[in-house]
């Protein structure tokens, strides 16, 4: 796969990549008012096909940046490659570390149907939504960055062509 390709798939997915995340920022002032009944209805099944899709995109776009990275090793401007890719890692991590273990806790409780939700909720939530905010910023840099790199470099294969 050629460079201009690299550049537009990593772009490609990094940009869809960004859609979980601002659908969580734009939901959450209004889920913060929910009583936790409310918040559990949503929570357990908006949200089903968040990870399983998330996933594929996201962790494409990680991969394929990684690659493009290496492929433009000793390239103008690499250092934004290289940045996004860190930065889209982060993110994932950031998910994992901070929204992850909420989602297997809540999880535990619906299954065994536990009366802990209430407090659960007052415990978690915040965590949660915020938990989100910090992964779709570290995300939307990352983003930011991949953008930079392609119009940096599109700028200097055009200047370089007399274009």
């Amino acid at each position: 796969m050629n460079l201009r390709a690299l550049r537009f798939v990593s772009l490609l997915l990094a940009a869809l990549g960004l859609g979980p995340g601002v659908a969580h920022l734009l939901e959450m002032p209004v889920k913060l008012n929910y009583t936790p009944e409310q918040y559990f209805a949503v929570t357990s099944t908006l949200y089903m096909f968040f990870g399983s899709a998330g996933a594929v995109v996201q962790v494409g776009a990680l991969v394929v940046t990684g690659v493009l990275a290496f492929a433009c090793r000793g390239r103008p401007a690499v250092r934004s490659v290289v940045a996004a890719a860190l930065l889209l890692g982060l993110s994932l991590i950031a998910w994992g570390a901070l929204v992850a273990p909420v989602n297997a806790e809540w999880r535990e409780a619906i299954d065994a149907g536990s009366n802990s939700l209430p407090k659960l909720y007052h415990e978690l939530r915040l965590r949660w939504e915020y938990g989100h905010v910090v992964a779709f910023a570290l995300w939307f840099a990352g983003y930011c960055s991949l953008l930079w790199f392609t119009l940096s470099s599109e700028a200097t294969t055009a200047r370089s062509k007399g274009v």
